[in-house]
């Protein structure tokens, strides 16, 4: 796997000053958040980013900022003002819809001292255009659903089916049909869907992170147990070497490299068929980090030091993870307020009044 190299036309960065900081973007997100937190834990200043104000990352990092979303002309501008004005070094992205932008606008944060690593576009494209990337794997003989994105070419894509927007994420504007009919009423009706076979079995989901050079740093699988919008919330690890296998060959096929999100299927008999590539962090990654896997410190190593060989990540098998609801709270300022549920607080005159 091949991809361009993101890191700034400078001279070779060495590591970090130590108080230089980390700007993630996303920061309402699970995945932004879980980025946030493991950057957190490890003892790195974090500058969280994200379109909404009130996001929950922004409360959860040492700084929080408002910046537009990134089909605004002046998105990669905030993002320049914002390191410099936080000391920023290193840039970590996680909305996949942002990284066109940060690509063309690479080498703009290069100059304002703001080191990426971006997979290639046309690797980001294929795998947000769901259509275009089950070519890509049927091209590259790696199992995928049987899919189309015409009426006309239902024919060749047996029922029962799973109509989906052809960009998109999470379980927006998916649909189970059961009748062709219905199929094919959906398709005219709206051409920005995709139609595919729907799959039975066991879903899955695999963290990836590719090196710079194509090289396969880790797969950590995971069963997805049950999911909530899209978001796994309940999962365990295990270890396959037919999914590891299908899921490097999806990699290689659409080129990512960077951290990715791989979803799929293995049927009874045991066989893995990819659904989807999300290229970026995903709303699960906790689990991933929990069973040893630690992609997130790899990733930002790998911007800081783009020349630096990565070494491969090893993973526990059979961890479990199960997802609950916290919250933060502030003022109508901003300000943070305790939360009355933790010890310090249980203490506190106020609660105690």
């Amino acid at each position: 796997m091949t991809s361009t190299l993101d890191a700034p036309p400078t001279a070779e960065r060495g590591p970090a000053s130590p108080d230089a900081a980390v700007l993630v973007t996303g920061a309402g997100g699970p995945a932004g958040i879980a980025v946030i937190r493991r950057l957190m834990a490890l003892g790195h200043r974090v500058v969280a980013a994200d379109a909404d104000p009130r996001a929950t990352g922004c409360l959860l990092a040492d700084v929080g900022v408002m910046v537009p979303r990134a089909d605004h002309t002046h998105f990669i501008d905030a993002l320049a003002g914002v390191a410099a004005a936080h000391g920023v070094d290193a840039l970590v992205p996680t909305v996949a819809e942002e990284l066109p932008a940060l690509t063309a606008g690479a080498d703009q944060l290069a100059r304002a001292g703001v080191a990426t690593w971006l997979s290639d576009p046309m690797s980001v494209e294929l795998c947000c255009d769901k259509s275009a990337f089950a070519r890509a794997l049927r091209l590259a003989r790696v199992p995928h659903p049987a899919t189309t994105d015409t009426p006309a070419g239902l024919v060749q894509v047996p029922g029962p089916w799973i109509v989906k927007p052809r960009a998109g994420r999470g379980s927006r504007g998916v649909r189970l049909l059961d009748t062709r009919s219905d199929v094919v009423e959906a398709l005219r009706a709206d051409p920005s869907l995709i139609a595919q076979t729907r799959l039975q079995g066991r879903e899955f989901t695999a963290d990836a992170l590719v090196a710079r050079s194509g090289e396969l740093l880790t797969v950590v699988p995971r069963w997805r147990e049950e999911t909530k919008a899209g978001i796994s919330v309940k999962g365990s690890t295990f270890d396959s070497a037919p999914v590891t296998d299908v899921v490097a060959g999806a990699l290689e096929a659409v080129g990512l490299t960077g951290p990715a999100n791989v979803q799929g299927f293995v049927t009874d008999d045991g066989r893995a068929t990819i659904v989807e590539i999300n290229p970026r962090f995903s709303g699960g990654l906790p689990l991933t980090l929990a069973a040893g896997a630690d992609v997130v410190s790899a990733y930002l190593t790998g911007i800081r030091e783009p020349g630096r060989r990565l070494t491969h990540l090893w993973f526990t098998p059979g961890v479990s993870m199960r997802r609950y609801f916290a919250e933060v709270f502030t003022t109508e300022d901003g300000s943070p307020v305790t939360d009355p549920s933790t010890p310090s607080a249980a203490t506190s005159p106020a609660v105690r009044a």
